[in-house]
């Protein structure tokens, strides 16, 4: 499996440190720009899926059909067995392909928090590797629940569900770990009016939790051992 794709819902939440590790490995990454042009590739044509964040909702289908056509290849990919990764939206848009219902959290999530892992983390062959507490952005007013069959991964005491895997290898995160220093100037702009605020040293300690996170979930995407190591301190666009 060399090939990865990406979809892309708006132009500020790109992959940011996913498509840095998947390049560093040599892989194959294709984005598909939602915002540009709402296209997909064929079921076929998809190694590896990652689906990224947006400002729209799961429920809001009639106003956005590609999300429908998002959900159907998802859960194809899913069916096949092959890697799925999910953040934010990707992570409800994971859950609602796979039957779960979406719909409005009780208060809209923003700025540098900790999510707290599950024991069933601790066996996870990812997030046995990662910090706990482990450090994250959160961007998001929705919630879901877990699909039939789901592990849960992570929680706060404002969502229940953060994390969560189906199978062997689909994983969705309702936090952002991807973001390195550009993806993070790329979102000032979209959070001031929320007076969102980030030190650097915040930032650098979410991007080290994404550093591990994502290569481990390359490492099992791959075929690699994934064991777990300590924490450190339309189509190409």
């Amino acid at each position: 499996m060399q090939r990865w794709t990406i979809v892309q819902h708006v132009p500020w939440e790109g992959p940011g440190s996913i498509a840095t590790e998947a390049r560093a490995r040599g892989l194959t990454v294709e984005s598909y720009r939602m915002d540009l042009q709402p296209r997909l590739p064929a079921s076929d044509d998809v190694e590896g899926l990652i689906v990224m964040g947006g400002p729209m909702g799961v429920y809001e289908a009639e106003r956005y059909p590609f999300l429908q056509d998002e959900m159907k290849l998802i859960a194809e990919i899913v069916r096949r067995g092959q890697p799925v990764l999910g953040v934010c939206l990707g992570a409800q848009l994971l859950a609602g392909a796979l039957g779960a219902r979406v719909y409005p959290g009780p208060a809209q999530e923003i700025g540098f928090s900790t999510v707290e892992l599950t024991a069933n983390a601790r066996q996870d062959p990812i997030f046995g590797a990662l910090a706990d507490p482990l450090p994250v952005f959160h961007w998001h007013g929705d919630t879901f629940d877990l699909p039939d069959g789901a592990v849960l991964l992570a929680k706060n005491a404002n969502y229940g569900r953060q994390a969560f895997r189906v199978g062997k290898n689909a994983y969705g995160l309702q936090f952002h770990v991807e973001l390195d220093l550009k993806l993070w100037k790329d979102w000032r702009p979209y959070l001031a009016e929320n007076a969102v605020t980030l030190t650097e040293q915040q930032r650098a300690q979410i991007e080290g939790a994404g550093k591990c996170l994502f290569s481990q979930f390359f490492d099992l995407a791959h075929g690699g051992t994934s064991q777990p190591a300590p924490l450190a301190s339309g189509r190409k666009s």
